[in-house]
């Protein structure tokens, strides 16, 4: 038995990986998966990946292309979510913001350098036309510490996935400003580089068996009730956000997409042009 540690964060995305571990799924065809829910998202990650005590990512396609080509050891295997991610802006429920052009010069609660909240507020303002070098950050760790921030003026905005939010919205913790959406695929499956060697067969069976879960939640009658239980959400904010959401069901990685990513992480100064140096051989698995 070949055992992996993987982490994920602690959202609906990832029931299909769940299921799977519960059902024993993996364990079948000779892989044992811990998993870790990591609330400090994608950036906790990427650190995971580079201390060693996560082996497999379930994460943001922007954050681990950035670290993969800023020198992490690491590599795509597949793209676990083909549909874009709709991150919610959010902020003080007393506050005075009314327009999301009053967050030019803001500070923005974030959850760990290089993580999505991080990277997605650059988009955000490269999109509003915004002087990049005024953005403020406050590192907050996680959702909860975002949501801290808000409610105790250490951050005037704080970005994450809108549906994971909305309980903290429906209760007033903070308020839903605005949305942006990621302009590629928004979750990929990567696996350090020093297990490909001898586990590359069995890493993709892995990721065959999440995706047919995936597939079988994605069309089953009950899944809207099964991820509204497990997660604490509304049935209607579950149904709306089952109809937007694609997992990838068994197809090749489109290159063009990650054109995209790359060329708006070096347009937003994240990465540099020598970092981009063949960058499909240094963040694919399977790119020739």
């Amino acid at each position: 038995m070949k055992r992996f540690k993987i982490g994920g964060v602690p959202e609906h995305f990832n029931l299909p990986w769940r299921n799977a571990i519960e059902d024993g799924a993996f364990q079948r065809i000779g892989a044992e998966l811990h998993w870790s829910d990591m609330t400090g998202g994608t950036g906790q990650m990427i650190k995971g990946l580079q201390a060693g005590s996560l082996d497999i990512a379930v994460l943001l396609t922007e954050g681990i292309t950035r670290a993969i080509l800023k020198g992490l050891d690491a590599k795509i295997l597949s793209v676990y979510v083909k549909s874009p991610l709709c991150w919610g802006i959010h902020v003080p429920t007393d506050g005075s913001i009314a327009q999301v052009e009053s967050l030019s010069h803001g500070t923005f609660a974030i959850s760990r350098e290089g993580s999505g909240s991080h990277l997605m507020t650059y988009v955000k303002a490269q999109q509003e036309q915004w002087d990049l070098s005024s953005l403020k950050f406050n590192v907050v760790g996680d959702v909860y510490g975002g949501i801290w921030a808000l409610n105790h003026g250490e951050a005037d905005a704080f970005l994450w996935e809108k549906y994971t939010t909305s309980p903290f919205v429906a209760k007033g913790n903070c308020r839903l400003l605005d949305e942006v959406y990621t302009p590629w695929p928004c979750f990929v499956i990567a696996v350090k580089a020093d297990l490909l060697v001898e586990n590359s067969d069995l890493l993709h069976q892995i990721v065959q068996i999440v995706q047919g879960e995936a597939r079988k939640l994605k069309t089953s009658a009950n899944a809207v009730e099964q991820f509204a239980w497990r997660y604490a959400l509304p049935v209607e904010q579950v149904a709306e956000w089952l109809a937007q959401t694609e997992w990838n069901d068994g197809d090749d990685i489109d290159f063009s997409a990650f054109e995209k990513v790359v060329e708006n992480l070096c347009s937003l100064g994240l990465v540099t042009s020598d970092e981009l140096l063949n960058w499909k051989t240094r963040l694919f698995s399977d790119f020739q």
